[in-house]
């Protein structure tokens, strides 16, 4: 490689810097204040949404949208999936409101095409072709391509809700963030179980729940399950970075090296093909994709896209109830610890409570009782926390429909209702 084909953007980063670095912008310590929400939606035809949409009308369509002048930053995924990322917000409240109202400009700019957003983990009916031609989705895909078939759905055809709170206060004691991250673990299977909304891939039932949390748990182990549970939060996160495969090494010019069988702890010993830097650091933690992922903030990835246009809503405010209201975290932890522990030290989603989330939602009957418990705190925790009545009633609704009886919203799209309409 040519030296000036790479980014240079400092000097060379050692294994200490890194270990340094990971460790301190992994978690912010400090009150939980600030909420966040990142939807990912499916783009269906408005009158025919088992139909293929052809690349050109998605991108005429995208262009409509960079118009708009929102709060949320606006994205596309490479198989035409539009994300909407939300603005760190003061409460639930606020994260609500100015992201519906951010759906609310966006849904009729795409109508005006005969296009609708789609809320569902994965496109019962069509697998995609990549719509995005970039360097970081060209290696993205070759990476992938190495595993398995998995990473190419997973680019193409699914879509998610990822709930974002602070890390919370630094604790005493050798765990420092332990329970708050271990929360969002011990919870993680309740959410994809009650959640689950992907039951179908090509028009056929799949026999899983939510196929969006199988694609993943099997995608690339590596980089796509927890961090080890026998290392405090910060250490284990950094062991997790550095240990992980590096999926692309960035060029200023033409396609990006996809190094086989690197982890970033080896680039940096080895300095091959170039020595990395901090800017790779930072692009390296974008490829990892853990159930919970430690970005200043916690990421929590595990949650379908889920139907209506307001569904996402609910997720959203019973994930906010159960971390940030003190009674109701401590209510939660109470109930989903013991489940855990029965079901073993592998970490999430290899371990076989994650396992039974995806596949069969919450007619699993431990995830079931763990679920009506959580949800029952989160309803108690609304109020608490600020929640609209309308968001209030919304998370009742979901709980009388899904929750008590043990369904979720898979169980709607289930064979033989193979053409249900999905639309929002």
């Amino acid at each position: 490689m040519p030296p000036d084909s790479f980014i240079d953007e400092g000097p060379p980063l050692g294994e200490n810097d890194a270990e340094d670095l990971l460790r301190g912008i992994c978690f912010k310590t400090g009150p939980p204040r600030t909420v966040g929400v990142e939807l990912e939606w499916l783009v269906h035809d408005l009158r025919h949404p088992e139909t293929p949409v052809p690349a050109h009308r998605l991108q005429e369509a995208f262009e409509g949208l960079r118009d708009l002048h929102l709060r949320s930053a606006l994205t596309f995924e490479p198989g035409g999936q539009v994300e909407l990322s939300s603005a760190p917000a003061a409460s639930l409240t606020e994260c609500v409101a100015s992201t519906a109202a951010d759906l609310d400009a966006v849904r009729p700019v795409l109508r005006s095409a005969g296009l609708v957003l789609a809320g569902l983990g994965q496109d019962p009916w069509n697998s995609p072709q990549r719509m995005l031609r970039e360097p970081r989705y060209d290696a993205m895909e070759t990476y992938l391509d190495r595993i398995g078939p998995a990473g190419r759905a997973m680019m193409r055809s699914t879509a998610s809700i990822q709930v974002c709170l602070d890390a919370g206060h630094e604790e005493p004691g050798p765990l420092g963030h332990g329970r708050r991250w271990q929360l969002a673990h011990l919870l993680g299977a309740v959410l994809v179980a009650a959640f689950a909304n992907s039951p179908m891939r090509e028009g056929v039932a799949t026999g899983w729940r939510s196929t969006r949390q199988a694609m993943w748990a099997r995608l690339d182990p590596l980089r796509t399950t927890a961090p080890s549970a026998a290392l405090p939060p910060r250490d284990a996160w950094a062991a997790f970075a550095l240990d992980a495969p590096v999926m692309c090494v960035r060029a200023a010019e033409g396609p990006w090296a996809v190094p086989e069988g690197l982890t970033f702890r080896e680039w940096i010993r080895s300095g091959l093909p170039r020595p990395p830097v901090r800017a790779d650091l930072d692009y390296h933690l974008t490829t990892l994709f853990p159930p919970v992922r430690p970005r200043g903030h916690l990421e929590l990835r595990m949650i379908d896209a889920q139907p209506g246009e307001d569904g996402w809503q609910v997720p959203l405010a019973v994930t906010t109830a159960l971390f940030d209201d003190p009674e109701a975290a401590e209510t939660v932890y109470r109930t989903v610890k013991p489940l855990a522990e029965t079901a073993g030290p592998l970490p999430a989603p290899a371990n076989p409570l994650w396992v039974n989330a995806a596949r069969y939602g919450l007619a699993d009957p431990e995830l079931h009782a763990a679920a009506i418990a959580c949800f029952a705190a989160a309803r108690e925790a609304l109020p608490r926390v600020g929640a609209t009545p309308a968001v209030q009633e919304a998370v009742a609704a979901f709980t009388d429909r899904y929750v008590l009886p043990g369904r979720c919203p898979a169980d709607d799209l289930r064979a033989p209702v193979t053409r249900k309409d999905p639309r929002t």
